[in-house]
Parts: C-alpha cells; structure tokens; sequence
C-alpha cells in the first residue's frame, strides 16, 4: 500500500526520532523470511528495548540526516529491516545475532555505533558488550577490590599478633 505524503513525513519522523535516542542501530536483509519469523524477531526486539521497522530506504535516507547513524545512509540498498538499541549499545546485536543464527536467509548488512559504521563481521562484538547494569556491577567490583584488600591487610596485623602469642603460650606450656 503506497503512503501519502503526510504518512510519509509521519514514519520519518518517528525513525528520525528513535534514531537522536538510540545508542546503536543495524540493518539487516530480511529477504526470504516468513511473516511468522519477521513476528517472532519482533517480539524478541520489543522484550529486548529494541526499535525494529522496515521502511523504504529513501524514507530512512531521509529520517537518519541529522542522527548518529548518518554513516548508513550509502548502505541503505534492498529490502531492509532497521533497528535500533534504546537501551543499550550491544542489545540490538545480542537479538539479531541470535535470530541470524536460527534463520540463515537473514544478514546483517550494516552496524553504526555512535556515528561510526562498523562491518558486519563485528556483530559478535557489539553483542558480547555488556548492559548498563552489568558495566555498573563491573565498576563497583573494580572500586571495590583496593579497599577490600587493604581492609584484609589492616585486619591481618592484629590477627598474626594473636596467632604469634597463642604459639607462644603453647610452647610455654608444652615446656
């Protein structure tokens, strides 16, 4: 079903603004695929915090001029799906990369984070970084680890002087 113009403006506009908030986006051939797959990757995408769409090319030429992902616009050739990572940089990859696994007819063409475009190849990359929540825990380990030892160290002094005193009274008594 052919769009408007004012349909049109409309799905630029909400591209346009899903790409300014987006940390990641990639595009992805979708040729070959089901109704029932392009549902299913779906779903996984909106579990996921994912903005998944397919839209002409022209129309995403247009919606991602001023964003990040205007590195894309070259790539932007066939039938493509785009989607974009809402809440963070690797979660759009860790759910195309697995859907690409389950079904081979679909290929992910091009990755941008942050206003570099990346090749495809680096998809298991971008899928291993980790979630806010787990860079947030890995932070807090790596303050931690300094105070902790230095707590252990305090603690180890009085503890020797006790370990040293109890030997001696043992050999006191033993004598």
């Amino acid at each position: 079903m052919a769009l408007n113009l004012a349909q049109k403006e409309a799905v630029v506009a909400e591209i346009a603004e899903v790409a300014r908030s987006a940390y990641s986006a990639i595009g992805a051939e979708y040729r070959g695929l089901t109704v029932e797959q392009m549902t299913q990757l779906r779903a996984e995408a909106r579990k996921a915090g994912v903005y998944v769409r397919v839209v002409k090319n022209t129309l995403a030429r247009r919606a991602l001029v001023d964003t990040d992902f205007a590195c894309m616009r070259d790539g932007l050739k066939g039938p493509l799906v785009l989607a974009f990572s809402q809440q963070d940089p690797g979660s759009v990859a860790r759910v195309l990369e697995t859907f690409a696994k389950a079904n081979n007819s679909f290929q992910v063409k091009l990755i941008a984070v942050s206003g570099r475009l990346l090749p495809p190849t680096e998809i298991g990359t971008l899928a291993k970084m980790p979630t806010y929540d787990e860079a947030v825990s890995q932070l807090m380990a790596v303050m931690k680890a300094p105070v902790q030892k230095l707590a252990a160290t305090m603690n180890e002094v009085p503890g020797k002087l006790v370990r040293t005193l109890a030997a001696v009274r043992e050999a006191k008594e033993a004598a």
